[in-house]
């Protein structure tokens, strides 16, 4: 068969080899064996050839069909040939083999001609005591064939004839067909019927998608408790670096110096210079250095370098665009990402303060009343909440009814709010088992774009506004100068709101300013102190860490080194900025809880690496690392008799 246009340039993998290999594959000829580890799918493939009643089911679905036909038609003159002419039996017989192997076999030599010669050749007169290549009995010694074991030869031909006859490459077309499917489904030519094969794949990726879909049920019903393991891995391996840093304080008291490395901070800075003037020589030699010293599985610095490195080439070569879009095409599953959550949780103390702050004070917020409202800008999976239905189901009084909003971009395709969608429903499932009357409305829709009329407020529900390292991703106005900025529009929206409570975590990093330097030195450091973080608590050769350096920092470090304009999501603010801005609105800053503040930094000191910091600074709860500030949570209220609308 001439190879198709996408085989030829590559853009479709090779077909898997025809029968005639597949004869002797253990998987077909061996009962016991298992599939090739490579394709899983042959062994739904097998499991479906090897169906008892598939003869039966072709039969009566394709009664004349040509290629059935086809291969009928030399056993037809078998019987008709041995019940006409008896004396010519012996000629039939021997001629009728070759007949039946020129129809199911292609031309050309191969190792199942060879089995089927000798399966029919005068020396085995018996084909009944002959099987997989292997005779398992002596032939009769006076090479007479009976006209019984005849017919249970031609009855045996029928059932391994059309095991194949169907689909002429069983595996071939399986795959074959899988991939027309997905591509928006052709009938195979010649067969007028969607293979079966087909079925039996979509059910096996059914199957694994619900498992799948299980196993991330109970994740997000654990919350952010299931993490245990990761934590005493964390604590392992935690131990481990500060017994090396102590034998390595030793060796330097002894006068033996640690090996020079290189400092890829400058080369990246001075790299990035060279970029910034379009010095496109000096770029191209900076980055190769830095390629030749960073990668993505080395220590904390070769990692952040090898990302770093991967944004100025793009920026360089003008594909910023590009790179961010393939970062965020390719994501890996929600399971997996969920998996890397949990374990950035038990290492790094960021997100689970961030998440414990906001949901202590919305427990807070509801003490006395029976109905609560929670506006989630942001929301992803979902799986902050489940702790906090947790908590009011336990509550004295029992729980009260629950609606939750959850806002986020719409994501691209037919179905722009599946993700939000799909998070509701796992919450209302959890909600359920936990015994809490729960609503949930997804809208899938950048955040400026929502007014306070859409969410259909109660005035006799508690309203809390939450959001959690979203707002970075909101344009500011370098892009809108004669307009309302995004960030202002959803603050103006959030004090028309007039919640009980607006719960904001921000990413401390000054990494959105106009100018390219100052923006890249700034997310240097930033981004250092978080692969720090990773190197100190996280083993090199561990999964999840891969996972969370690549999809989530390095997609953030890509996005602000090599896109500029609207293409640039990634535009943080410090703390300070963000809590004048949030000012201007109308909204007033409330009070830190000193009670969750305790709790939060007993956390913090009992269970995560000792140079993790907590602090307050001007009614922000600041986190960092070494030292540097980078997040910081806050609690704000509608200052209706201050505060004036931002124009």
């Amino acid at each position: 068969m001439a190879a198709t246009p996408e085989e030829l340039l590559g853009l479709m993998e090779p077909a898997p080899p025809s029968p005639s290999v597949l004869l002797d594959h253990p998987s077909i000829t061996h009962g016991d064996s298992e599939p090739p580890q490579d394709d899983p799918n042959l062994e739904y493939i097998s499991r479906m050839l090897m169906e008892e009643d598939i003869v039966d089911k072709f039969f009566y679905q394709y009664p004349d069909h040509p290629k059935l036909l086809q291969a009928e038609q030399p056993f037809a003159q078998i019987l008709s040939g041995a019940a006409t002419t008896p004396s010519n039996s012996e000629e039939t017989s021997s001629s009728a083999p070759d007949k039946l192997a020129s129809t199911l076999l292609p031309s050309g030599g191969n190792n199942t001609e060879i089995v089927v010669s000798r399966f029919f050749s005068r020396e085995v007169q018996d084909p009944t005591f002959f099987l997989n290549g292997t005779c398992l009995v002596e032939p009769n010694s006076k090479g007479s064939t009976s006209m019984d074991m005849l017919s249970m030869a031609f009855f045996r031909g029928i059932e391994e004839a059309n095991m194949f006859l169907p689909t002429e490459n069983a595996v071939v077309a399986g795959r074959r067909r899988k991939n027309r499917f997905d591509m928006g489904g052709e009938m195979e030519a010649g067969l007028g019927r969607r293979s079966k094969q087909i079925v039996v794949l979509v059910h096996a990726d059914s199957d694994e998608e619900a498992t799948a879909l299980e196993k991330l049920d109970r994740l997000i019903l654990n919350g952010y408790d299931m993490y245990l393991n990761e934590m005493q891995e964390v604590a392992r391996f935690t131990l481990d670096k500060q017994n090396k840093a102590a034998q390595l304080s030793i060796y330097r008291r002894r006068g033996v110096r640690p090996m020079a490395v290189t400092d890829l901070e400058t080369l990246l800075i001075r790299c990035a210079e060279a970029v910034a003037s379009n010095d496109r020589r000096s770029a191209h030699d900076l980055l190769e250095q830095v390629k030749w010293h960073s990668s993505p599985t080395g220590d904390g610095r070769q990692r952040l370098a090898h990302y770093f490195a991967k944004g100025l080439e793009a920026r360089l070569a003008g594909t910023g665009s590009q790179l961010y879009h393939a970062f965020m095409g390719k994501p890996a599953s929600v399971v997996e990402l969920i998996k890397g959550y949990h374990l950035f949780m038990a290492a790094c103390c960021f997100l689970k303060v961030a998440l414990l702050f906001s949901n202590k004070i919305i427990y807070n917020a509801i003490a006395g009343r029976r109905r609560l409202h929670i506006v989630h800008y942001g929301i992803n999976t979902g799986f902050q909440w489940p702790k906090l239905l947790r908590w009011l189901a336990d509550r004295e009084g029992g729980p009260p009814e629950v609606r939750i909003t959850g806002i986020n971009n719409p994501q691209p395709g037919l179905h722009p709010a599946e993700q939000i969608e799909e998070a509701g429903r796992r919450l209302t499932n959890c909600a359920s088992q936990f015994g809490v009357p729960f609503k949930f409305h997804a809208i899938a829709s950048k955040a400026e774009a929502v007014r306070a009329e859409d969410l259909h407020i109660d005035p006799d529900e508690v309203l809390v506004v939450n959001s959690v390292f979203f707002f970075r991703i909101l344009m500011d106005e370098s892009l809108t100068f004669d307009k309302v900025s995004p960030r202002d529009m959803v603050l103006n929206t959030i004090r028309k709101m007039k919640p009980a409570v607006f719960v904001q975590s921000v990413v401390n990093g000054a990494y959105s300013a106009a100018f390219f330097m100052t923006r890249f030195r700034e997310a240097l450091y930033y981004f250092t102190a978080l692969f720090d973080v990773m190197e100190t608590t996280i083993p090199r050769d561990n999964d999840k860490r891969l996972l969370v350096e690549r999809d989530i920092f390095a997609r953030s470090a890509v996005n602000m080194i090599a896109c500029e304009g609207v293409d640039r999501v990634e535009r943080s603010q410090n703390y300070r900025e963000w809590q004048a801005r949030n000012q201007r609105a109308g909204l007033r800053q409330l009070p830190l809880d000193p009670d969750i503040v305790l709790m939060l930094k007993d956390t913090v000191k009992n269970e995560y690496h000792k140079n993790f910091t907590i602090n307050e600074d001007h009614r922000w709860l600041l986190q960092g690392w070494k030292g540097r500030v980078l997040c910081a949570h806050a609690a704000w209220a509608a200052d209706d008799a201050n505060g004036s609308e931002v124009t």
